[in-house]
């Protein structure tokens, strides 16, 4: 197991996060699943324990670590969690994130919706990288034939104006910037760090407003006419994770279905 890449996807316990971790660990990861396991206030793992399953079912390693990217001893305890399990982490996947409890519009959004989204989507992931890449820099120094890879999930948000989850837009296009910012500063150690930019993905999150986009995906919103799925997700991150876009480092993969392509 020593030889074993390891990778932290965090978020990983359903939807694209659970395809995600599900793809690395087909492809030969130990998996650490994290997730933030709270249902109603009360502490619940069921999502993550079965993804764990069906990972340890198909032959994988998994293991699953409670936590809130957004809180300072949350991520200390992750990164903590997967040093003393495995001594070594070789990819990063963030990938938690929220949308606002309810869609409101700019003119009426509130702090705390901008606060409890920005902390989860942006400030997390920029600390939890910042942390990561800080111990991928000292792996280097004494496992110079490893690769260390960081993939940042972010969303055609990013860059499309939403104006009834302004919050969720401005956390995204962050995440791109995050990507642009940790590609340059970590390149000369040789860590790649990429964007996979997902479209319209069927998962919990989306659906409340699935026959809404049922309806414009079919009048054509997307070249390519269907939803995306986890799984079309997670074989972009794969291919980061087997190392074919090593030269790559900063990229923007568009997984939408065509979505960022201007059309007349």
């Amino acid at each position: 197991m020593d030889e074993m890449p390891v990778a932290i996807v965090t978020g990983g316990s359903r939807g694209i996060g659970k395809g995600i971790a599900k793809e690395l660990a087909g492809l030969g990861y130990a998996v650490v699943v994290n997730f933030y396991g709270f249902r109603d206030n009360q502490p619940n793992d069921t999502t993550a324990r079965q993804t764990q399953r069906e990972i340890r079912e198909s032959g994988g390693i998994c293991e699953i670590c409670q936590g809130d990217v957004a809180g300072e001893q949350d991520r200390g305890a992750l990164v903590d969690f997967v040093r003393e399990k495995f001594s070594r982490c070789d990819m990063l996947v963030n990938n938690a994130g929220v949308a606002p409890l309810q869609r409101r519009d700019i003119l009426e959004s509130t702090e705390e919706s901008y606060d409890r989204v920005m902390n989860i989507n942006l400030k997390g992931p920029y600390f939890l990288t910042q942390r990561v890449a800080n111990w991928m820099i000292e792996q280097t120094k004494t496992h110079s034939d490893r690769s260390f890879r960081i993939c940042n999930i972010s969303s055609i948000s990013s860059y499309t104006s939403s104006p009834s989850r302004g919050e969720y837009c401005l956390s995204k296009a962050g995440i791109s910037m995050m990507t642009r910012l940790y590609a340059d500063r970590l390149a000369s150690y040789g860590i790649g760090v990429f964007e996979v930019c997902p479209g319209l993905v069927r998962t919990d999150m989306t659906s409340a407003v699935r026959e809404q986009y049922d309806t414009l995906i079919a009048d054509g919103l997307t070249p390519i006419k269907r939803w995306g799925y986890p799984e079309d997700i997670a074989k972009a991150v794969g291919a980061i994770a087997q190392g074919r876009l090593d030269f790559s480092t900063g990229q923007v993969i568009h997984v939408d279905g065509g979505f960022h392509i201007r059309r007349l």
